[in-house]
């Protein structure tokens, strides 16, 4: 089986989100199980810099509009084949992969992408460049959703998979661009590419794809609604027969207590006493009190009104009085940034912010935490709750999405049966997460139920390998078709 698996991002050469570890652990799961998977993506100066062996394996000059650009072939450092697109007119610039130096969306970012996804659909087609063609073409987000419609006119074709990581961007740009990208004009209507007014690359990949995917089973229904289809609920529910939904895994050898180079501590679900080292050093290094019997709760993530981090915010008081602590790590919003500071400046020793990334501490904070936050209004999937899991970190969550589907509410019930993992709260509000809070607080001092919770968490199964399954049970039903 080949298959073209397109995309905007792959970790660890360029990553903005959850879409980059996507794209490189899913291509890998299905490389080891056999398939002949290539990924695509742009030659951004970070992917070059990191790899600097490449060799051209094809010139494209695609009319109209489009600069010319060439092929080139090399691999991730674990093997996996990559095409990469050299152009440096489009992607060879400072800034990151969508926006510049001043953090704005890049003016171009229709061609930039317009030229991602003919590409993805040139290889796909009769026109192919390349002896390799793919037998199915898989398309994440809307940086590659133009990439089934062009397959829709093109001879030749190869069936598309459109999966969707996030519903609420969706590349929206004026009408006059479909022109711009070589789009034929009968494309453009309710039924195509036409959203309100604007041409929608997200609506050209579910409206054309032969498969729709999203990154867990409650998203895909939760699509379909009004409150999160972000106006394509229709579209999605009228292609629900193709509509799947897939949980996504996660690295299992990179997030590993036992194996992690960043904690000071290792463990296992058979001896976890590690665990109380990490916190420690953890404590220590954010400048909390020294403390092993108050719960630690923590956040890692983007500081965004989607992550309910406002809502942590406004609790942290409180939280802090229960008696616990708190430890933050993450950035965006600038109020966020500045309330996150302003707490822990005026909390020394109980709340602790750092405003950045840092990827070894983000580990460091899985092991060394108690309770996970991650109180999403929305969470197509979300990741940071199975690394918590495989850590043993009893995660927090919002009843939506990927949280619900990976975490199973600490109740009577669910402990008798073994399956609790961690607190689930189900109405938006402050009073709503400190309530929930506060039953996580209770339970971490009930030594016995703590040490089944966190048993229970770690014994998960957050692999790829069931899911990379269900993608290629996909492709193989679209090729017999």
């Amino acid at each position: 089986m080949h298959v073209l698996f397109a995309t905007s991002e792959v970790a660890p050469l360029i990553k903005t989100g959850g879409l980059a570890d996507v794209s490189a652990a899913l291509p890998t799961a299905l490389h080891e199980m056999g398939v002949d998977i290539r990924i695509l993506l742009p030659g951004y100066p970070q992917v070059l810099k990191a790899l600097p062996h490449l060799h051209v394996a094809a010139r494209i000059a695609i009319q109209p509009g489009f600069p010319a650009a060439r092929l080139l072939t090399g691999s991730l450092p674990n093997g996996v084949p990559l095409l990469v697109i050299e152009c440096a007119e489009l992607y060879e610039r400072g800034g990151g992969a969508y926006l510049d130096e001043h953090g704005l969306d890049w003016p171009d970012n229709a061609l930039r992408f317009g030229l991602l996804s003919k590409i993805a659909a040139l290889l796909s087609c009769a026109d192919t460049p390349l002896k390799w063609k793919p037998d199915i073409v898989h398309c994440n987000d809307w940086q590659t959703g133009l990439t089934p419609a062009y397959l829709h006119f093109a001879e030749g074709a190869a069936p598309s998979v459109m999966t969707v990581h996030n519903l609420a961007f969706q590349g929206v740009f004026p009408s006059q661009m479909v022109t711009e990208l070589g789009l034929p004009a009968e494309c453009y209507q309710l039924n195509g590419v036409e959203y309100y007014d604007n041409l929608s690359f997200m609506k050209a990949g579910l409206y054309y794809a032969d498969h729709i995917t999203t990154v867990s089973p409650s998203y895909a229904k939760e699509i379909q609604t009004d409150a999160l289809g972000f106006g394509l609920q229709g579209l999605l529910a009228s292609r629900r027969k193709v509509l799947t939904g897939i949980l996504n895994g996660i690295d299992t050898s990179e997030w590993n207590p036992a194996t992690d180079p960043n904690l000071v501590d290792s463990y296992d679900v058979t001896d976890i006493s590690g665990k109380s080292a990490n916190k420690r050093e953890l404590q220590k290094r954010m400048g909390l009190h020294i403390d092993p019997d108050l719960p630690l709760f923590g956040l890692v993530g983007r500081f965004t009104h989607q992550k309910g981090v406002d809502l942590v915010l406004k609790i942290a008081p409180e939280l802090i009085a229960l008696p616990a602590q708190l430890v933050l790590l993450g950035n965006g919003d600038a109020e966020m940034q500045r309330t996150a500071l302003g707490l822990s400046h005026r909390y020394s020793g109980q709340i602790s912010a750092y405003v950045g990334f840092d990827e070894p501490l983000s580990h460091l904070i899985e092991a060394g935490i108690d309770i996970f936050l991650m109180p999403s209004r929305f969470e197509p999937c979300g990741l940071n709750q199975m690394y918590s899991q495989r850590y043993g970190t009893p995660p927090l969550v919002h009843a939506t999405g990927g949280l619900i589907d990976t975490v199973l509410d600490c109740n009577a019930a669910s402990l008798k049966q073994g399956l609790a993992s961690g607190f689930v709260f189900h109405s938006m509000d402050t009073s709503s997460l400190l309530a929930t809070a506060r039953r996580a607080a209770k339970a971490y001092h009930d030594k016995k139920i703590w040490r089944a919770l966190q048993h229970n968490c770690m014994l998960k199964d957050f692999g790829w390998n069931q899911s990379a399954s269900a993608y290629h049970d996909i492709y193989t039903n679209l090729m017999r078709r």
